[in-house]
């Protein structure tokens, strides 16, 4: 073992993996016990990859230029070299960097690059100005990926949803013909008198509605602003999963400065991100009236507001508004982002307003959106679930 392969040959040791974070020129001549660092083929052909992106020509710019051919050999290229996350934070370099923004409008370039979320909020921020011969290539690169999310996501949604439903559904004074005997009876066995071999119940518990029957409203109102993107995607896939549910009565609605209802869409995210233009100013208030008009039972309503609340409306109607769904018995939740991306930019005070109306505003990954959906049908403290999942929530200033 060499010092300068202290991995045991395998090509990129600790001073190899230095040298390619250092890159070339200067770098190259990096020594240890009198060792030359040398890169393995392999390295060399990462380090090259790395050079176009990073690399600066005289323009300041990366390698690559404008060549199409040439970036569509690169970004095929990088998924070969490196481990699936570092080509996805590569992707996001070369958006910026390589000008690929405007590369990605032509199916060639499409059909070379990893798909991810992060692709998927470029192509729908591109949006109508994707050709139409691109727009198919487009459709399957989004596809791909809200299959792979709905995969991941809707057995947990189901599972938390449909449960949750169950709970609140049952009643704890049932009538005789609908007394849940075998629930009722495990839960009073604490009851159970030995003089008379029987159980005294103290509560009933009666059976769940039927499957068939709605029980709750849910409305995702989400603000399709270009900051927004990421949530957009996630909350597409889930309305589909929320859609599928039949106990679910679920409305999507997207908006700007305009009001844009997408339900009739929810069973293909593809469709619904299709339907999005990301971008534009942001009018809450006006979002909230038309999901204001939608409530038809406010009491077995929740209404999710996915937004980071920078309003270009009139702030201070927003926020009567809001105070008019809650009044009304509806259950109203801030998302400030739906998202994998760390702490978002958001307007605190408008945050902390919502707050001090009873509706509670923080961030939510997906992968805890399936239980703060269940904390919300079962009508118990959406803060204090938010607390007890150590999520930060914005309180009344």
């Amino acid at each position: 073992m060499s010092a300068a392969d202290p991995d045991g040959g395998n090509g990129r040791g600790r001073l190899g993996r230095w040298r390619l974070v250092l890159g070339g020129n200067e770098a190259d001549g990096i020594t240890a016990d009198g060792n030359n660092v040398e890169l393995s083929a392999a390295d060399a052909r990462r380090d090259q990859a790395l050079e176009e992106l990073y690399g600066a020509d005289k323009n300041g710019r990366g390698g690559l230029g404008a060549s199409s051919p040439r970036v569509a050999r690169w970004l095929g290229d990088i998924r070969g070299y490196f481990p699936s996350t570092v080509v996805q934070v590569m992707q996001a370099d070369a958006m910026d960097r390589l000008g690929l923004r405007q590369l990605l409008l032509e199916p060639e370039m499409l059909r070379t690059v990893q798909p991810d979320v992060g692709l998927v909020s470029t192509l729908i921020g591109l949006g109508r100005v994707i050709p139409e011969h691109s727009r198919e290539t487009a459709r399957a690169v989004i596809r791909q990926v809200t299959n792979e999310l709905e995969e991941r996501l809707r057995a947990r949604t189901v599972q938390a949803v449909s449960g949750a439903l169950n709970r609140a559904a049952r009643t704890r004074r049932p009538r005789h013909r609908d007394i849940d005997w075998n629930r009722t009876i495990a839960a009073n066995l604490k009851h159970y008198q030995p003089e008379f071999r029987t159980i005294v119940p103290e509560r009933l518990v009666g059976h769940a509605r039927r499957s068939t029957e709605i029980q709750r409203e849910i409305i995702l109102c989400i603000d399709q602003s270009g900051s927004m993107a990421e949530s957009v995607v996630y909350s597409s896939v889930f309305g589909a999963v929320l859609s599928s549910l039949r106990s679910v009565r679920t409305r999507l609605v997207v908006f700007d400065t305009a009001v844009v209802d997408l339900t009739d869409e929810l069973d293909d995210p593809v469709d619904v991100l299709f339907g999005v233009q990301l971008g534009g100013g942001t009018d809450i208030n006006r979002a909230l009236a038309y999901c204001q008009d939608q409530i038809t039972q406010p009491t077995e309503t929740i209404l999710v507001l996915i937004s980071d609340l920078y309003e270009g409306g009139i702030a201070e109607e927003m926020l009567r508004r809001a105070a008019s769904i809650v009044g009304a018995g509806t259950t109203m939740i801030a998302l400030l982002a739906l998202s994998d991306s760390g702490h978002p930019s958001f307007d605190a005070n408008h945050a902390a307003a919502l707050a001090g109306i009873g509706v509670p505003a923080f961030a939510c990954t997906p992968d805890l959106f399936p239980d703060l959906m269940a904390a919300a049908i079962e009508r118990r403290d959406v803060g204090e679930w938010a607390a007890s999942q150590d999520i930060p929530t914005t309180h009344e200033g």
